[in-house]
């Protein structure tokens, strides 16, 4: 009896090895890793975003002086906060890690880098290597044939109201995310995609868009994602540390709706670029026209629920909380970088949750943040 157990216990083990091996590679990752996580960089391969000459963040007088309040730091610990950064003029004023994150730490952006990928279409518009964003996206991408019937447009994709036939579903094995998050050939799932419905009618938040405008990126730039983010955005921010983006395979394809890899810092100089109209340290990194567009909701939409879309635009989150309009980017695992105008103010969230619920198209817990951003700001 012993020596059956045996043999029906090898068997079992042979026969889930042989089973794991036909599974395609996605589904293999994925029962692997299971949770994505804010450090899953250490199991991608990466590309180096370069950074030149840092440019240090300066410190306000009274930095670090005033309190989280109590009652906000549980929620933060409830959502495992690992880093908060709140700019004013340009200046830190408070600045808390957690969990053994520092200054230093990298975190996966998630779809915080979604907006990045925006404003590299804003620098392709001002080098006229994109002539208008109501281009065909078939100008570029050639092989995307998938628009017979209607004609997909770049602002179609920034606006995510591209119709496209995709599932953004992030529990699912067997999700079209879940494939391009743990695949290894993104470019050819992206122009694989076809448009069910009529473009730049309705809003719906989903990944492929911004894959899209990155395979354009590289298109019209002529180089990969991250060295055009290099050379346009990261070593004139002055960025204190080279970033990482994450790839599909080696030598591979930017996984550019997520996976930009950074320190809180350093995603604050995005944010002061965008609150600055497109400058950073007196140049003029994104053109003052392009960022009033991104930045400014897409109203000629529908959202899904059938009501005026006044939430995006390009690939950039807005809210009204407390007499504040906010334009935000944000990461499925609470990444925030929320822009304050009025405030002249810049706020860094990253941490390993979110909310489940939302408001206004928010995160429920987005408006604790920032609660706690207007009492270090007062």
């Amino acid at each position: 009896m012993k020596k059956r157990a045996i043999r029906i216990l090898l068997y079992l083990v042979v026969s889930l090895l042989l089973l794991a091996a036909l599974l395609p590679v996605h589904l293999r990752q994925a029962l692997i890793h299971g949770h994505v996580n804010i450090d899953d960089y250490k199991i991608f391969t990466n590309r180096l975003v370069k950074n030149a000459k840092p440019i240090p963040w300066l410190y306000d007088s009274v930095y670090n002086i005033q309190k989280i309040n109590p009652s906000s730091l549980t929620v933060f610990d409830s959502f495992g906060t690992t880093a908060f950064v709140v700019i004013r003029n340009k200046k830190i004023i408070h600045e808390a890690y957690w969990d053994g994150g520092s200054d230093t730490t990298l975190s996966n952006s998630f779809s915080a880098a979604k907006s990045i990928i925006s404003l590299l279409i804003g620098c392709l518009l001002d080098e006229n290597k994109i002539k208008s964003i109501e281009q065909p996206v078939t100008d570029f991408l050639p092989d995307f044939k998938n628009t017979i019937e209607f004609t997909l447009r770049i602002r179609d994709l920034l606006t995510m109201s591209s119709g496209l036939d995709w599932d953004e579903g992030y529990s699912s094995l067997f999700s079209a995310t879940t494939k391009a998050y743990y695949g290894r050939q993104l470019s050819h799932q992206m122009l694989a995609l076809k448009v069910k419905s009529e473009p730049g009618q309705t809003f719906v938040y989903q990944s492929c868009n911004t894959q899209l405008l990155a395979l354009i990126i590289e298109k019209a730039s002529g180089k990969p994602v991250s060295e055009y983010a290099s050379e346009k955005l990261w070593k004139p921010l002055g960025a204190e540390h080279p970033a990482l983006w994450s790839l599909d395979r080696t030598g591979g394809t930017e996984k550019a709706y997520c996976c930009f890899n950074s320190t809180a810092s350093d995603f604050a100089r995005i944010g002061q670029m965008v609150l600055d109209s497109g400058q950073f340290n007196n140049r003029q990194l994104v053109s003052k026209a392009y960022i009033d567009q991104a930045t400014r909701p897409a109203v000629w939409l529908k959202g899904e629920d059938g009501k005026t879309c006044n939430y995006y635009g390009y690939q950039f989150w807005m809210l009204e909380y407390k007499g504040q309009k906010v334009t935000y980017m944000r990461g499925i695992l609470g990444q925030y970088i929320f822009i304050i105008p009025s405030l002249n103010a810049v706020v860094v969230r990253l941490g390993t949750s979110r909310s489940k619920g939302y408001r206004n198209h928010a995160p429920t817990d987005a408006y604790i943040y920032l609660d706690a951003a207007f009492d270090l700001l007062k």
